[in-house]
């Protein structure tokens, strides 16, 4: 995070942080260090420590400088030093007891003659001016690509930076032989009207200057806090059983990732307790290879020749089998441990889980449902598809009893009004009569006749619950003889 956003005080420091400009989180400017010797009673302030350290262009460079009064300035202050040829502006980043400790990790003497001074804290005059000669940077940057293109130098410049008053530019390239930038320098000068100064880097340095978001999700560690490069080699992936992979153990800069050093010594600790010269062990199977070691389970696993089964053993069986193979004595098996996995236990939710209990095939089970009850080919209105027309057989109908009469006596005024229909108004009932010819969810059945045909009943005459119970899967297919007397049906 950066602070953008933050406003601006006197001076041009960010106010938002509240730290005297720089973000405790490091997103303010790279390779922030944290004073954790502020706090403590261990300086002596009747002599303060004179020096102070000093980063440039947001933290991609940091130098020691030699105060007058430490005591004036503190962490976050913009100060003028001495630069080459002119002045240059910066920003406090540490003060007191901890720049010993840093000037004497980075090697660096404080009676050096190399070490410069701080003039007075900046003015706005001077962090006006500055503002105005970095716009310049990155164009010259591209500038200065086309043209060692253009010479065909074999280089990459990743970064110009250029000094506050404008008076000299410093390009920072990597390249991997030797360059003869005489031409280069000459060209440099010409187009650009300013002091030159070329200064090469090496892979890692270029990372941290330009910066990104590594494999973990977080910022490069050389970008935010790591400034000391040390030796990254595959045997520190072998030693965590990691797999040789160039794409999955490599950084943003092309080499290995300098991460694979920081759990190194814990692995070394824990492979002291396993048995040396256990690369392969005799059984009277045949030899088994060593290929894996396990530092959290104490196991080893072995495989045999032209064979891709691991067994797992322990090691006091390990040391045993070389014991043994030591007197000539071979084993008959290896006596490998079964690994059982333990599954993680159920989280009891407080909340119900009710994604998953409606799925399309159950609405289409219940919309297939609705259309077996109500087939098109069904003419009659009042009547709905019950159990005894769809589940019943014809043996059970015809048992049935003939008079049939609701039980509900609301019912017993509603059959004169369904028998004044005419013929060729079956289908024309209003919503509300088909309602009341429904009644219940029972559906109303009127008395059979068995010894007379419905047909030739006039159509004024014809009763409610003549019709033949049809089946729903049988879609308009009327049988023209009618019924059977008796109640049953044939089958079509």
């Amino acid at each position: 995070m950066g602070c953008g956003s933050c406003g601006s005080k006197n001076g041009g420091l960010p106010t938002g942080c509240k730290d005297h400009g720089s973000c405790k989180s490091g997103g303010c400017n790279r390779l922030n260090t944290h004073d954790w010797l502020s706090l403590l009673p261990v300086s002596d302030f009747s002599k303060p420590y004179p020096f102070i350290e000093v980063s440039f262009n947001h933290g991609s460079r940091k130098e020691f400088f030699k105060a007058s009064n430490p005591l004036s300035y503190e962490k976050g202050d913009m100060v003028t030093v001495e630069g080459s040829g002119g002045i240059d502006i910066g920003v406090v980043s540490l003060t007191g007891e901890l720049v010993k400790l840093q000037m004497k990790k980075k090697s660096v003497s404080e009676k050096s003659e190399e070490i410069k001074r701080i003039l007075h804290t900046s003015t706005e005059t001077e962090i006006a001016r500055m503002d105005e000669v970095k716009k310049q940077e990155k164009e010259m940057m591209i500038r200065s690509r086309v043209i060692s293109r253009e010479l065909n130098l074999d280089m990459k410049i990743a970064e110009v930076e250029v000094q506050a008053d404008g008076k000299k530019a410093t390009f920072f390239y990597t390249a991997e032989d030797r360059v003869d930038f005489r031409e280069l320098i000459k060209r440099f000068a010409g187009d650009f009207r300013i002091k030159v100064e070329m200064r090469q880097i090496g892979i890692r340095q270029e990372a941290a200057k330009v910066g990104g978001i590594g494999s973990c999700g977080r910022e490069l560690c050389c970008s935010t806090w790591l400034n000391d490069f040390k030796s990254v080699s595959t045997t520190a992936a072998r030693y965590q059983n990691l797999s040789i992979n160039q794409t999955k153990l490599s950084g943003q800069c092309g080499r290995l990732k300098c991460c694979l050093n920081y759990e190194l010594d814990t692995y070394m600790d824990a492979l002291k307790v396993f048995p040396e010269n256990a690369d392969r062990i005799k059984t009277t199977v045949g030899i088994a290879y060593l290929q894996k070691k396990d530092i959290f389970r104490n196991l080893m696993w072995f495989s045999y020749e032209k064979s891709n089964t691991l067994y797992p053993l322990n090691i006091e069986r390990v040391i045993e089998i070389i014991e043994l193979n030591k007197k000539g004595v071979f084993p008959d098996e290896l006596q490998a441990v079964e690994i059982v996995k333990k599954s993680a236990p159920a989280e009891k939710n407080d909340f119900v889980d009710v994604v998953g209990q409606f799925s399309l095939k159950s609405l289409d089970k219940s919309s297939k449902k609705k259309k077996k009850a109500n087939p098109p080919g069904n003419k009659s209105t009042n009547q709905s598809p019950s159990k005894e027309g769809t589940n019943t057989k014809p043996e059970q109908q015809a048992n049935r009893p003939q008079n049939n009469r609701p039980n509900n006596p609301n019912q017993k005024g509603q059959a004169p009004k369904n028998q004044e229909r005419k013929e060729g108004q079956a289908n024309t009932a209003k919503p509300n009569e088909r309602r009341q010819g429904q009644g219940n969810s029972q559906p109303k059945q009127a008395p059979r006749q068995a010894a007379s045909d419905p047909k030739k009943l006039p159509p004024t005459e014809r009763k409610e619950g003549t019709n033949p119970p049809r089946n729903p899967q049988q879609k308009g297919n009327r049988n023209p003889k009618g019924p059977r007397p008796g109640g049953e049906e044939k089958s079509s």
